[in-house]
């Protein structure tokens, strides 16, 4: 096991070698783009047509009938009947949970009345209709199904429409019970950027949505990108990410697992350890390499730690908060004696994980909170997927008779400034 990122924050390079080992570029080559055009354009022209040929040829389906894409609710909840019951509570019990948490991030619409009559305020609405795109074939992703369908219940979305890909015609129980658990609305057994460019723009058979979320590869990323503007989209994912911070007392094997919990999922995956002791960082590195002897995933994980993982020795805590902040990682763990002590600092990141028990395993599943996460530095201005995502904001202005004469004054003022003369004309024209 190596690593190719063995930094010290006190070394005169530190800043520039760091920026080098984060650099992540979210754009798709050429061909790619090229051929998620060509599909979004067969689609849009050709509709359903287009469908089940880039359907049947891309995810080797015998599919006749565009209709046959959709599965019945029933065969849904049949899915959930087939699980083992540990299997199903697990799920009922992470939805729950995730649920729970939702709930307290809804908003309500307000109004207030100033003293002259007039009334202003925001009027809070769910989204009509969303997309939620996931994985599928021999894959299982419940765990994003979970994540990016409750809170779109929990916002009061019309309708949850989720597409997911059945390679060779292979449908994953799990993914399906969770669809089922989460709510979903229709489901279209469907991928790629053949199944976005639908949700985008709509079919005879699939409906168009305001909005489309959920992770995919590089042509689903791509595809996403393309359509947004005609809908909404949640965020253009990077890679995944963890920075674990540790005092030195945490035992080795838990933080090994911790990097690998996330270097697992792909080579361009990151996993970061930042800690105050060098002598502890052996022993991580140690621990990880008796760890990867009985993972299966070892060699993704070896390529992840191999390219973008790396072990930052700093001085002391303040130096540690320090580079959190430069990283802005999707996920961090505290891992130290008092971690509220070090809450505070912390400007930049997606999840943060509180001390030494709190796994960010549990926070992908379980814990409540949303796994959806800014990556590759943009949790510098952005958040986790919520409820918010889901609901549009409406400003209300109604104004008395005295408050539009007396806000008209001031309107006119202001338009006249910057010459355009038929809004103070609209404004002057209720001033009595």
């Amino acid at each position: 096991m190596s690593f190719t990122s063995r930094l010290k924050f006190s070394d005169d390079s530190f800043a520039e070698k760091l920026q080098a080992l984060l650099a992540w570029e979210a754009v798709s080559d050429r061909s790619v783009a090229e051929t998620v055009d060509h599909i979004i354009a067969r689609v849009r022209k050709e509709g359903d047509s287009a469908l089940v040929e880039l359907t049947n040829q891309l995810d080797r389906r015998v599919v006749e009938q565009p209709e046959k894409l959709e599965l019945a609710p029933e065969v849904l909840q049949q899915a959930c009947e087939r699980l083992p019951a540990e299997i199903l509570e697990a799920l009922k019990t992470a939805a729950a949970r995730i649920e729970a948490f939702h709930q307290r991030q809804t908003s309500e619409s307000w109004r207030y009345e100033e003293a002259d009559g007039t009334q202003l305020g925001q009027r809070v609405t769910p989204l009509d209709r969303v997309g939620l795109y996931v994985p599928g074939g021999k894959a299982a992703y419940p765990s994003s199904v979970l994540m990016n369908a409750i809170p779109a219940k929990v916002a009061g979305v019309g309708e949850l429409v989720m597409a997911v890909p059945a390679p060779d015609g292979e449908f994953n129980d799990l993914v399906l019970a969770a669809a089922h658990v989460a709510g979903v609305d229709r489901l279209f057994t469907i991928g790629g950027a053949q199944a976005i460019a639908a949700l985008a723009y709509g079919t005879a058979t699939v409906p168009a949505v305001d909005k489309i979320v959920g992770p995919g590869n590089i042509y689903v990323a791509t595809a996403k990108r393309a359509v947004f503007g005609k809908v909404g989209i949640d965020m253009i994912a990077g890679p995944s990410e963890i920075c674990v911070v540790c005092d030195g007392k945490t035992n080795p094997e838990w933080i090994a697992a911790d990097l690998f919990s996330q270097a697992e999922h792909d080579e361009l995956a990151q996993a970061i350890l930042i800690a105050t002791d060098g002598d502890y960082i052996e022993s991580v590195i140690a621990a990880m390499q008796s760890l990867m002897e009985s993972m299966p995933r070892a060699d993704i994980i070896a390529e992840s730690m191999r390219s973008r993982g790396c072990c930052i020795e700093v001085a002391n805590l303040d130096q540690a908060i320090e580079v959190v902040n430069l990283v802005a990682p999707e996920h961090l763990e505290l891992s130290v004696e008092d971690p509220e002590a070090l809450l505070e600092n912390i400007r930049h990141a997606g999840a943060i994980f509180m001390g030494r028990y709190t796994a960010e395993a549990l926070g992908d599943y379980c814990a409540g909170p949303n796994h959806v996460l800014p990556t590759s530095g943009t949790a510098r201005f952005s958040s986790p997927l919520g409820v918010y995502d889901f609901q549009k904001r409406t400003s209300i202005v109604a104004c008395s008779a005295q408050g539009a004469a007396e806000l008209g004054k001031t309107a006119s003022v202001l338009a006249r400034g910057e010459g355009l003369v038929a809004h103070a004309v609209s404004a002057e024209a209720r001033i009595d």
